[in-house]
């Protein structure tokens, strides 16, 4: 299955900006669905992850029409690394009681991503044909 880094980042995009308004506005959705307590300091992360999500999403929209190289390489594969230690983290606090079973709707989301964008640059690209 090939990949297509423009729709890719797309996609991913579009996760990261529902994410940076759902953390900023009602972090409790998703804590609740972790079966984690809104806090003030939770309230506190949320929001700050709000600012990461919402960042990374201009850089992925900014960086989906970029033409092959070394830095969207590098790109797509620090958000893979950090889509699966995400992973881990999530399955770390689901067994230390710390999350419940609903983070794992989040891992599933995290590794996905993750193989998407580290997929997506590693082919090279079928040449366009030109018309006349």
């Amino acid at each position: 299955m090939t990949l297509r880094f423009h729709t890719v980042c797309t996609w991913v995009c579009a996760l990261c900006l529902a994410l940076a308004l759902i953390w900023m506005w009602v972090p409790e959705l998703l804590l609740q669905s972790w079966n984690v307590g809104y806090t003030e300091a939770t309230g506190l992360v949320a929001r700050r992850s709000a600012a990461l999500f919402l960042g990374i999403a201009l850089m992925l929209a900014r960086l989906r029409s970029a033409p092959p190289s070394v830095a969207r390489t590098a790109v797509a594969d620090g958000f893979a690394v950090t889509g699966g230690v995400l992973a881990v983290l999530g399955v770390g606090e689901l067994w230390a009681g710390h999350a419940g079973p609903g983070i794992l709707s989040a891992v599933l989301v995290e590794l996905i991503t993750a193989w998407a964008l580290a997929s997506s640059v590693r082919h090279k690209p079928a040449p366009r044909s030109e018309e006349p």
